[in-house]
């Protein structure tokens, strides 16, 4: 076997092998990514079916997700009490909630971070409606002759908690004599009464605006609640959750916020501060007339 002998064009040859290398392997450590941050969980409960819920909530978690500088996941709760559960035990790290909703997990698990409460029409109040159909010759609650009355489902705010108390002052039956049903969304309710199964049933308001031209009138308003809020998990770091106040509040009077809210809903006009107090007067009002713990109805 020949001896290698090192020349000049050997040495060269080395030379240019080793930069190559070391080109190659600093392209390459340059271009890999660095460890993608975790997502974070965004979760909604189910008031409307799933694909209504994700196309209104898609740009709000598009724009946190870019403001964040990281992924936001949207998820959507299979019951009212499976979001409220999932809120208590830290389980979402941003999470939208009704207000009985709220009430009641605060109730259960204690307070969470308050992100903010969102604005209709520039209020950060709401009402519900009890609908029936146009042609039923009762105009007040007290007038609604016995039949069956269409609810959401036991934690809905406007779809069942404050309805029930006013049924249970001006025409009690409906309660006591169990003659209502549960049909899971506030757009089945309003199709039940439309389609003349239910004589009459509880809505959001902004619910009732979408079908009242099909046939619906309004029996009775429900007196106006603090609104929906945006809640953190206890954990989720302080910085994070800071940033979220700004970012939401921000959506507020910008052309690109417009989009972001009105696919919410049309009327929905901004984020503004809340404070868990804001909900007294709920916590006052169901604690007036404590609903069954279990489903109820017929």
């Amino acid at each position: 076997m020949k001896p290698f002998i090192l020349t000049v064009k050997s040495i060269n040859f080395f030379v240019c092998l080793t930069l190559l290398c070391c080109l190659t392997l600093g392209s390459i450590v340059k271009v890999s990514p660095v460890r993608a941050q975790e997502p974070l969980l965004f979760g909604v409960h189910p008031f409307l079916p799933f694909k209504s819920i994700e196309k209104k909530f898609t740009p709000l978690v598009d724009y946190l997700s870019r403001k964040l500088g990281r992924p936001v996941v949207l998820r959507v709760g299979s019951s009212y009490q499976e979001h409220i559960d999932a809120i208590g035990r830290d389980q979402l790290d941003i999470a939208y909630i009704g207000p009985a909703e709220y009430v009641a997990m605060v109730a259960k698990h204690g307070r969470k971070p308050l992100l903010a409460c969102q604005e209709t029409n520039g209020s950060p109040f709401f009402r519900g409606v009890i609908v029936a159909r146009s042609e039923l010759e009762a105009k007040t609650l007290a007038e609604l002759p016995l039949g069956e009355f269409a609810f959401v489902v036991t934690n809905s705010t406007m779809g069942y908690l404050v309805p029930r108390i006013m049924l249970l002052q001006e025409n009690p039956k409906f309660i006591t004599g169990y003659y209502y049903q549960f049909l899971k969304t506030h757009e089945n309710v309003a199709l039940g009464v439309l389609s003349g199964d239910f004589i009459a049933g509880a809505v959001k308001e902004v619910v009732y605006q979408k079908f009242k031209e099909r046939g619906l009138k309004a029996l009775a308003l429900t007196p106006p609640i603090a609104e929906h809020v945006l809640v953190s998990r206890s954990t989720l770091d302080q910085k994070l959750i800071t940033a979220l106040r700004a970012d939401l509040l921000a959506l507020k009077g910008s052309p690109a916020g417009k989009a972001v809210l009105t696919s919410i809903k049309p009327s929905l006009t901004g984020f503004c501060p809340v404070k868990d107090e804001d909900y007294d007067s709920l916590r006052k009002l169901l604690a007036e007339s404590e609903p069954e713990a279990g489903g109820g109805g017929r």
